[in-house]
């Protein structure tokens, strides 16, 4: 038979039987032990977090002071376990052990002198929540609020708070009734106790609630809750102990007057009672500081004044509604006048207070200071309503004012708008040669001037890249938008200033009127695009107007794309050949491939009528590379008939090919499939084409260089090309433009001209080839100058492949251009 423990000289276990003994000593120490256990845990907090854990336990010990007695029990309770569980939700199982213990602590000690009771009953209350709170720990990361709602964390402490009620009333109601010798009758103890637990939920749930609005506003929740916590404590407290003599209610509405006077003086947010007509009858420190006022200045004034006059409406009509009763609270952010004349945002809460000796309305606000999370706000609205380098309108700002625009005219026709869409000529040619910080830098200077000349009613945005809009409402006729564009080409005139470098720049502007209609933002900005892109087809600094016809030209252009597109995808582009000749003697020596398309509808397609569709919409780089191919397969199956690799084929380049980077491997690409050698293959660059990105086309142009395949200026003498530049460049021959060939006449100028080039040829060490030549005249002009090749109808004209064949199979051998 096991020994029973020696009870200690101040334990006095007269009256316990020798089952309540063996209880005792089990329960006491396995609660102690958990009590230590989670006193170290709390030991191991971080400083602050550790002085709250003792303070939230000394709350729950103190309200622990003023316990209810359950009643044919010597049992306790008190509402400290509101505290409880706080400290459960807020610092986990060990602080809401140690909160228990302590409550248990003090209600012990006031309710008995028996130290059985003041070690056993923290003891049991430690077991019990630290098995609860385990329990609660372990499901709390399924119901922490994370976007499922606040109701099963709710639900969860609940169910702990029920969970703590049986296991504490179980576990004292065991040792009572192993005392008594009564019969062990759990579910009796529950239901006659069965109001515990309910009041347990409660305080669970007022837990819950203070800490998700901790969680929403921070401390001054919780200081200004414990007040209104202890008021509602007093009141059970009095329901249970109605004996207790008048005197001591007072004494403890004083106390508790006390309390929330000294938690409304010291909360961190600021708060007032001001009667409805504005007058302050308390303020506290937090609130007289966040207006710069001293107490005594602010008491002396009224809430009106202190608002900015913009809120002042809204304001007064809240508190008008709220004395009349017709709502119970009211939430309204204002701008308060601070002492040194700013404003300051406040978050004001407005309920309603009634003051019970002079039967009168007063308001009780509640005021945050939001002045940074406003500031933030009209921060983020610029940013995403303007362009971060230019700082105008951006392009949502401007699509959403000229759908309002759109429907102040639908309601006042009278009151026209219009639109200009910017389109700066040379500003890629800025961005390569400078740099992106100077094109950047350049992009804010425009706006700049833009800003300079527009009325301040005018909206200019930037839309992306080097693409700028206007709006213009208010019109009184067109004619002041087109006033307005010719004051910004004028304007454009002078030069801008960059680090020192002096940069002109010209715009294509594309105009579009109220007038035609619109329905949404989206169809002015494309027709206002479209007329731009018609007035860069002008030209630079060129102003184009919208009309229906742009419309037909932009639907049949697409249309156009649609099937270039698909005639390349099947074949409906084939190549043509146009022989070149020694002029001297006729001797064949190469031959220009031309594209050709069979359009299904429309013909036979010359290349003037896709070629410029093919470089605005960048198929001219799948377009050239069939011809490139196709061009060197053809060579090369004539070099197989004819026994020898004399002849030469040339190709026209892009300017967009010659800008990628991968354009020569794709030429080496092309001539290795083949199998020609690159020296039968020659290039030709339009002048106008090189001369604009010559400095990004030279590094591709060394390369086929010195990959041997030849190079030549195609339409030389219309692109003003600079001397430097024709020495610098990898050039093995110029082609002089038809047009010049076309007026040649003896004597004439157009004579001279092509003289000029032919010795310009000469003394560069360039061949010189004369295309276009028709007339028997125009031959022999150039026969006299010298002009060595030549290609045109009157020698023979552009023919397909089979034809072409006919003439290479028949032409003499060896009769090549050397390179």
């Amino acid at each position: 038979m096991a020994t029973q423990p020696a009870p200690a000289p101040f334990l006095d276990m007269k009256d316990y039987s020798s089952a309540a003994r063996r209880y005792w000593w089990t329960i006491t120490p396995i609660g102690l032990a958990a009590l230590g256990y989670a006193m170290v845990q709390v030991a191991s907090m971080p400083l602050p977090s550790m002085l709250q854990v003792l303070g939230g336990a000394a709350i729950a010990a103190v309200v622990g002071l003023f316990p209810v007695r359950i009643p044919n029990t010597k049992t306790s309770i008190a509402g400290g376990e509101i505290f409880i569980f706080l400290m459960l939700l807020l610092f986990g199982a060990s602080a809401a052990v140690l909160a228990a213990a302590f409550e248990g602590t003090v209600g012990s000690w006031r309710t008995s002198k028996r130290w059985t009771s003041r070690l056993g009953t923290p003891a049991m209350a430690a077991i019990a929540m630290s098995a609860c709170a385990g329990a609660f720990e372990a499901i709390r990361p399924l119901v922490e609020p994370n976007g499922i709602g606040t109701a099963p964390m709710l639900a969860a402490l609940i169910a702990l708070a029920l969970c703590y009620f049986a296991a504490n009333t179980l576990l004292t109601s065991m040792l009572i009734a192993l005392k008594t010798r009564s019969p062990v009758t759990p579910l009796t103890w529950l239901r006659r106790m069965g109001w515990i637990g309910l009041a347990y939920a409660t305080w669970a749930s007022l837990a819950g609630l203070l800490y998700l609005s901790f969680q929403q506003f921070g401390l001054p929740v919780l200081l200004v809750a414990i007040p209104v916590i202890a008021m509602f404590l007093t009141t059970l407290h009095s329901h249970f102990e109605r004996r207790e003599a008048d005197e001591r209610h007072v004494q403890e509405l004083k106390e508790s007057e006390s309390r929330f006077h000294s938690a409304f003086t010291h909360a961190a947010i600021g708060m007032a009672l001001v009667t409805t007509d504005g007058r302050f009858l308390q303020a506290n420190k937090a609130f007289c500081d966040m207006l710069g006022r001293a107490a005594p200045d602010l008491l002396a004034g009224r809430m009106n004044t202190l608002l900015n006059i913009g809120d002042l409406a809204n304001f007064q009509g809240l508190v008008s509604r709220l004395a009349g009763g017709e709502i119970p609270s009211a939430q309204v952010e204002v701008r308060g006048r601070h002492r040194d004349g700013s404003d300051v945002w406040m978050a004001l809460s407005l309920s309603l207070a009634r003051d019970w000796q002079i039967k009168a309305h007063n308001l009780i606000v509640q005021a945050q200071d939001i002045t940074a999370r406003r500031r933030a706000e009209a921060e983020l609205y610029h940013n995403a309503y303007h362009d971060s380098l230019t700082q105008l309108a951006n392009r949502t700002h401007f699509h959403e004012q000229l759908n309002r625009a759109i429907a102040r005219v639908q309601r006042h026709p009278e009151q026209r708008f219009a639109v200009m869409y910017l389109d700066f000529d040379r500003f890629k040619v800025v961005n390569d040669s400078l740099g992106h910080k100077a094109g950047d830098q350049l992009l804010v200077q425009l706006g700049g001037r833009l800003m300079s000349m527009v009325r301040p009613t005018d909206l200019v945005a930037r839309l992306g890249g080097d693409e700028f809009a206007i709006l213009m409402e208010d019109l009184e006729r067109e004619r002041d938008a087109i006033e307005l564009t010719e004051r910004i080409q004028k304007g454009l005139e002078r030069p801008f200033d960059l680090n020192g470098m002096e940069v002109s720049v010209t715009a294509s502007i594309g105009i579009t009127f109220s007038a035609n209609g619109y329905q949404s933002a989206d169809q002015i900005i494309r027709d206002a695009d479209i007329a731009m892109y018609k007035a860069k087809s002008r030209g630079k600094a060129q102003f184009a107007i919208f009309d229906a016809s742009l419309h037909q030209h932009v639907a049949a252009q697409l249309k156009l794309e649609t099937e270039l597109r698909r005639a390349l995808a099947v074949g409906h582009i084939r190549l043509d050949y146009q022989p070149i000749y020694t002029l001297a003697d006729r001797k064949l020596v190469g031959f220009e491939a031309l594209a050709r398309w069979h359009h299904p509808d429309r013909g036979l397609l010359l290349p003037e009528s896709f070629i410029p569709l093919g470089e605005e919409t960048g198929l001219i780089v799948p377009l050239g590379e069939f011809v490139l191919v196709e061009a060197c397969r053809q060579l090369a199956a004539w070099h197989a008939e004819r026994g020898d690799a004399t002849l030469r084929m040339s190709v026209n380049v892009s300017g967009l090919q010659l800008m990628n980077r991968g354009f020569p491997a794709r030429v080496r690409a092309a001539l290795a499939s083949a199998g020609l050698e690159p020296k039968c293959l020659t290039l030709e660059v339009t002048e106008s084409v090189l001369m604009e990105g010559v400095e990004n086309a030279l590094p591709g142009l060394m390369e086929l260089r010195r990959m041997g395949v030849m190079l030549s200026i195609d339409d030389f003498g219309t692109g003003y090309s600079s001397l430097s530049y024709l020495a610098r460049l990898p050039i093995d021959a110029l082609k002089i433009d038809r047009s010049f060939i076309e007026d040649m006449e003896r004597d004439g100028e157009r004579n001279e001209i092509v003289k000029a080039i032919f010795k310009l040829g000469q003394a560069l060490s360039k061949q010189v080839v004369a295309e276009g030549i028709e007339t028997g005249e125009q031959l022999s002009l150039l026969q006299e100058l010298g002009c060595e090749f030549g290609q045109g109808y009157l020698l023979a004209r552009p023919m397909d492949a089979e034809h072409a064949g006919n003439i290479a199979s028949h032409a003499p051998r060896g009769g090549a251009v050397t390179a």
